[in-house]
């Protein structure tokens, strides 16, 4: 069995991303990635079973990796309002720099064939815990998990993509939905 290489790798994950992107799920052959990422398709199956395994661990690696960005700066004794702010700022920033990511992600979620396939997830978890700490704590309102996510995150997207606005403007709206989320979430705000 040949030896695996890290750099091989993220040229291999960094070749599907991209061709995911440009050429959709069935347009990304497994000869077309070995080729984007200069290694032969025999190398390919070094490191995953199959392209739908591929893609399933791929999709996994940088689903936690975007909540980690998200969580990363959180700390329980943090107030409501800082926390929101904190979340919604992170995201805002890890769909800027991270722009192929975000619509790997985006792109496979919207696909259930693959996204169903992907089982529990550490990350998704972790901010699912804290949601419900922070109801628990009645700090925020008692809503559904996937309400508050929905709340918390589908509007920065709106945000976020929008490359041809300033950044001075784009932060204008982001503190004016930082506050209006706030309000929505919070407890008593």
């Amino acid at each position: 069995m040949r030896k695996r290489d890290d750099e091989k790798q993220r040229c291999i994950k960094n070749a599907v991303v991209r061709l995911i992107l440009e050429e959709g799920f069935q347009g990304a052959s497994i000869s077309k990635i070995a080729r984007t990422a200069g290694v032969s398709p025999a190398t390919v199956y070094i490191y995953y079973e199959n392209k739908e395994a591929m893609l399933r661990e791929i999709y996994l690696e940088y689903t936690e990796v975007r909540i980690q960005y998200l969580l990363q700066y959180i700390s329980p004794n943090m107030a409501g309002e800082e926390i929101i702010a904190q979340l919604i700022r992170r995201y805002y920033h890890f769909i800027r720099e991270h722009k192929e990511v975000f619509h790997f992600i985006e792109q496979f979620s919207a696909c259930p064939v693959l996204q169903n396939s992907c089982g529990l997830m550490k990350g998704p978890a972790a901010l699912n815990q804290l949601l419900t700490d922070l109801k628990q704590r009645q700090i925020l309102n008692n809503f559904n998990n996937d309400n508050l996510y929905a709340i918390l995150f589908s509007p920065v997207k709106m945000i976020a993509v929008i490359t041809c606005e300033p950044e001075n403007i784009a932060m204008k709206r982001l503190n004016e939905l930082i506050y209006i989320i706030q309000k929505a979430l919070i407890k008593d705000y």
